[in-house]
């Protein structure tokens, strides 16, 4: 398989001295889609944030073939679908399709691949009939699948999400576990939902005190209590 995302060795701390990274490394090929776990302080945000440069550390982060360095920045931005747990922090265009074409229209595209994009996003969210709406009157499980149409509208080859689920109704969660089933791309999801994370993905990574603590079977990890509770985390 080949790797879309390969992290080695990554180390960061903030500038109060806390290292909130100490040796991170693991990959995700294409089609991956693995549950990132534990309790908060991990280091899973700021795992994140690495992934795309919106913070920069010291060791070795590769999308596709691409090292992550300040000449590869704007590609690479392009590759990560980076949604935050708060949609409103990614919506802030008038209308939906404005929302979902601002980074398309960003990239220089001409207006037909941008339509075409945005269709296209909308499209694999289940927005279509919501196009010419206005954001800000939107449900949060609708902005939600808004948000992710926003970075799909890019084609990454990686979609990272924050806490997807948080804040939901029942009825929002389904429709968002279904479309994040649905969706052909590899997949880093930090989330404190394990009914989600038993539900929807093979593989979970558990992280804490800045560590990789295991990487593995999804199963094997929600069936062993003792370790769970060990790094904060509660049986589904």
């Amino acid at each position: 398989m080949t790797e879309i995302v390969s992290v080695r060795d990554l180390h960061f701390a903030y500038h109060d001295g806390h290292a909130a990274l100490r040796g991170v490394s693991f990959a995700l090929c294409e089609g991956d889609k693995a549950a990132l776990v534990g309790p908060n302080g991990a280091g899973k945000s700021t795992l994140m944030l690495q992934l795309n440069g919106i913070l920069s550390g010291r060791g070795e982060i590769t999308i596709g073939t691409l090292r992550l360095e300040r000449e590869t920045l704007p590609v690479i931005r392009a590759m990560v679908g980076l949604v935050f747990q708060n949609p409103d922090d990614q919506l802030f265009s008038p209308t939906v399709f404005e929302d979902v074409a601002f980074g398309p229209l960003h990239m220089g595209l001409p207006e037909e691949e941008v339509v075409r994009r945005v269709d296209a996003a909308l499209e694999s969210v289940r927005m279509t009939a919501y196009r010419d709406r206005l954001s800000h009157h939107l449900s949060v499980g609708e902005k939600k699948r808004v948000a992710i149409a926003t970075v799909l509208s890019m084609s990454p080859s990686v979609l990272i999400l924050d806490e997807p689920s948080a804040g939901l109704d029942p009825r929002a969660r389904r429709t968002l576990i279904n479309l994040l089933r649905d969706l052909p791309i590899a997949m880093l999801v930090s989330t404190h939902d394990m009914r989600l994370v038993e539900e929807l993905f093979a593989r979970t990574i558990v992280m804490d005190e800045g560590l990789i603590v295991a990487d593995g079977a999804t199963k094997d990890i929600l069936a062993d209590e003792e370790f769970l509770n060990a790094h904060g985390l509660e049986k589904p």
